[in-house]
């Protein structure tokens, strides 16, 4: 038996029995939530509005799969057209699902920027729900179709796993003692970018916060001070990691390059920080892009110094932002 159909044997089911308990129990968890919001003076209810986007998202999950499975029945697993746009479906489904249950709302002005294709997107990576963000940026703002680079432990969410194993993603093992094979996939994951694709990676390699700044700055700084000195400045984005986002380029060469940053997601990386967040009414998440041509982006070693100088001038973006 196969690690993949261990984990599937494990995940699916799970989802389906979380589903139909989140559900059955409505009238329990509604009350006991409700009244723990209350008692702390929470009136917006925010533990409230998170189950209910739990019981959203498990369904949306359900339903990802079997459709998938249907799909899968129906001789069409390997049909890119037909997962994408059961991507498209399931992430504008559960935008829609984090607008109605939370107040959580995504302006996306600049998406453009992406379009056409090819083009490489360098993302901010800041909350829990980057990766649904983008997806619905990619997918229903401007219709292009993605492929991802994530992290493996987003394979125990089954639709991810499903979906995503059947379309040119690659889920990185960042625990990997040889990361030139993870480089050589990256490269192949960016051959053959069509003009209606675009390879995304979060070049900081986890969410932020401040105390993996203070620890990613000190790792730099053993090997390369002047790096971490340029930037030492940085107040909400991590250090990015240039290896992964420079093997995407190499894969395609005649990509463009889009850095893409947000606000209004900051502070989410924790069960705790989310129901803060919820506690009053969400501003918008505002997301923001620039294109850079690439005959604008160096190769070989000046890349890893324009990309430390496009993450801060991102950094400043997120800070006047946040800093009217």
């Amino acid at each position: 038996m196969t690690g993949r159909l261990r984990r599937r044997i494990v995940s699916i089911p799970a989802l389906f029995l979380a589903a139909i308990i989140l559900t059955i129990t409505i009238p329990l968890w509604v009350l006991l939530a409700a009244v723990f919001d209350l008692a702390r003076g929470r009136f917006r209810l925010p533990t409230v509005r998170l189950l209910s986007f739990g019981v959203c998202w498990a369904w949306l999950e359900v339903c990802g799969v079997t459709a998938a499975f249907g799909l899968w029945c129906a001789g069409r697993s390997r049909n890119h057209r037909a997962q994408y746009a059961l991507q498209r479906w399931w992430a504008a489904r559960l935008m829609g699902a984090l607008r109605v249950t939370t107040g959580i709302a995504v302006e996306a002005a600049e998406a453009s920027a992406l379009s056409p294709g090819p083009t490489i997107m360098l993302c901010r990576h800041a909350s829990l729900a980057d990766s649904l963000v983008s997806a619905w940026v990619v997918t229903s703002q401007v219709r292009m179709n993605p492929r991802y680079v994530l992290k493996r432990e987003l394979l125990v969410d089954p639709c991810l796993d499903v979906v995503g194993n059947r379309l040119p993603n690659h889920f990185l093992d960042r625990g990997a003692d040889d990361s030139s094979a993870e480089l050589a996939a990256l490269r192949e994951l960016a051959a053959g970018l069509r003009a209606d694709e675009v390879g995304i990676i979060f070049p900081e390699g986890t969410r932020a916060a401040s105390h993996k700044r203070e620890r990613a700055l000190a790792k730099i700084g053993e090997r390369d001070p002047q790096r971490a000195a340029t930037l030492a400045p940085l107040q909400h984005l991590l250090p990015p990691r240039p290896a992964g986002a420079a093997a995407l380029l190499a894969g395609c060469p005649t990509a463009d390059v889009v850095v893409a940053w947000h606000v209004g997601f900051d502070g989410l990386d924790t069960f705790g920080g989310i129901l803060r967040h919820l506690s009053s009414r969400p501003l918008p998440v505002q997301f923001h892009a620039i294109r850079v041509r690439r005959e604008q982006v160096p190769a070989g070693e000046g890349f890893t110094a324009w990309l430390d100088h496009q993450w801060l001038q991102a950094d400043a973006a997120v800070h006047q932002l946040l800093n009217p």
